[in-house]
């Protein structure tokens, strides 16, 4: 893969440029080397936990300059498919933040406070704020026959002690309850690159998705039919590379090692 010919790249963040609050040696250079070259980068995120405006507080905490336009995440593509849906006059059951729940007030959908009979779409994301209650509501609501939506299918989500579980995890607990799974929207599915393409203007061709899982960043690029590199600072090992049918277009040490080819010009 020739990085040189590569104009718009679609970066994961956690695990892929930082962790935690720790910003990956070489992340900084290469942002400054994709826009010294002429290039985009968009952040691309499953976690529907907090919204972009956290995201740019905490890339300016670690000395990362980013505007909102800067960042796509599955709440971004939720939105997408929730209106292709047509689902504004529906009543939504939010499982996820009240920033989650802001979001998509803010643009034209109805969340319901609580479990009612007028609900006919629950909605699951990364949900910090989880209680025993929302998974009794979902429970409910599933066996009604609602329809189901999850913003990803990631099993974790990594911090500085190890891992805590994202919305993948909740979604299986719930489909051993109900026997029910969800319409993923976020990755591995391509609409979050396609939108990233859709909105920038660049081709396939011109596009690379870097990412630090297999089974959602990876997929994602090669699902939306573009190059997808791995990084391994993250969850992936190459024991994961070689135990899975997915293949990256090409696997590196860590953002630094992608940094270093770009700037040399492989």
């Amino acid at each position: 893969m020739d990085l040189s010919q590569k104009k718009l790249f679609l970066l994961d963040m956690d695990g892929t440029l930082y962790l935690d609050e720790r910003l990956f040696d070489g992340a900084r250079e290469f942002l400054d080397c994709v826009r010294f070259m002429g290039g985009r980068y968009l952040f691309l995120t499953n976690n529907s936990s907090r919204g972009v405006e956290a995201y740019v507080e905490k890339m300016a905490r670690m000395g990362v300059d980013a505007s909102p336009e800067d960042f796509l995440t599955s709440v971004d593509a939720s939105i997408a498919y929730l209106h292709r849906q047509r689902k504004e006059r529906s009543l939504l059951y939010v499982f996820g933040t009240e920033s989650f729940r802001a979001q998509l007030r803010q643009a034209g959908f109805r969340v319901a406070g609580s479990r009612s009979d007028e609900v006919d779409t629950l909605l699951c994301g990364f949900d910090t704020e989880l209680t025993f209650q929302k998974l009794e509501d979902a429970c409910i609501l599933l066996n009604r026959g609602v329809d189901y939506i999850a913003t990803n299918p990631d099993w974790v989500c990594p911090t500085w002690y190890g891992s805590v579980p994202d919305c993948g995890s909740v979604c299986e607990m719930l489909r051993r309850a109900t026997g029910r799974s969800p319409k993923v929207i976020g990755k591995p599915q391509p609409e979050m690159a396609l939108l990233a393409m859709e909105r920038t203007g660049y081709t396939p061709e011109q596009t690379l998705l870097i990412g630090d899982r297999i089974y959602t960043d990876i997929a994602c690029g090669l699902n939306a039919g573009v190059d997808a590199a791995l990084v391994l600072s993250g969850e992936s090992t190459l024991k994961t590379v070689e135990q899975s049918e997915i293949r990256p277009t090409a696997i590196y040490e860590d953002i630094r090692e992608i940094w270093g080819k770009l700037r040399d010009g492989r």
